[in-house]
C-alpha cells in the first residue's frame, strides 16, 4: 500500500514523487519526433508558416488594423508565435502563456475569426505539406472556436455561438 503523507509530517521526497508533467517530458521527444514525420513539420516550417501567415495579418484590411494597434515590435511576437505553433503542432511545451486573456476584450467576433482562419488556411497550404497543412489547420479551427467562445463569453452577451 502507497504510504499516506499529511501536512504534519511533511512532503514526501521528491525522488518518489512522478507528476503527469515529469512522465510528459521524457515522452515528449519522442511524441515530437513522430509527429514531424508523420506531418513534415518542424520548427523552421512553422518559423517560415508563422512569418508569412503574420505577414498576410498585418497586410489584411480587417485583422491587420486589429493587430496594429496592439504590436508595436513584431520580432518577439512572431517568436512567441513561433513557439505557440511548435507547442500546438509538434507538442514540444516551448510556449508558456494564455492566449485566452490577450484575446478577450479585442474588437473581434466570429468574423473575425473566419478571416484568421481563411489566411491561416491559405498559408498552411502554401508553406507546409498536405498532412502538414491539414494538421495545423486542425488545431487552429479547434483555437479560432475556443478563443472565439472566450471572447463572447466575456462579453457578457448570453450564451456564445457554438460554431
Amino acid at each position: 500500500m502507497p504510504r499516506q503523507y499529511n501536512c504534519e509530517q511533511g512532503a514526501p521526497p521528491m525522488s518518489s514523487i512522478q507528476t503527469s508533467s515529469s512522465r510528459s517530458l521524457s515522452a515528449r521527444p519522442a511524441i515530437t519526433a513522430a509527429l514531424e514525420a508523420r506531418t513534415g513539420l518542424d520548427d523552421e516550417v512553422l518559423r517560415e508558416l508563422v512569418h508569412a501567415f503574420y505577414g498576410k495579418i498585418r497586410n489584411d484590411s480587417v485583422l491587420g488594423p486589429i493587430f496594429a494597434a496592439r504590436i508595436d515590435d513584431w520580432p518577439p511576437h512572431l517568436d512567441r508565435m513561433t513557439s505557440f505553433w511548435s507547442s500546438v503542432a509538434l507538442m514540444t511545451g516551448r510556449y508558456h502563456g494564455a492566449p485566452v486573456p490577450k484575446h478577450v476584450g479585442l474588437p473581434i467576433d466570429w468574423s473575425h475569426f473566419e478571416r484568421w482562419l481563411t489566411l491561416f488556411r491559405e498559408t498552411a497550404t502554401e508553406i507546409c505539406t498536405p498532412a502538414g497543412a491539414a494538421h495545423v489547420i486542425e488545431r487552429a479551427e479547434r483555437i479560432a472556436r475556443s478563443l472565439n467562445f472566450a471572447v463572447e463569453d466575456a462579453k457578457g452577451t448570453g450564451i456564445p455561438k457554438l460554431v
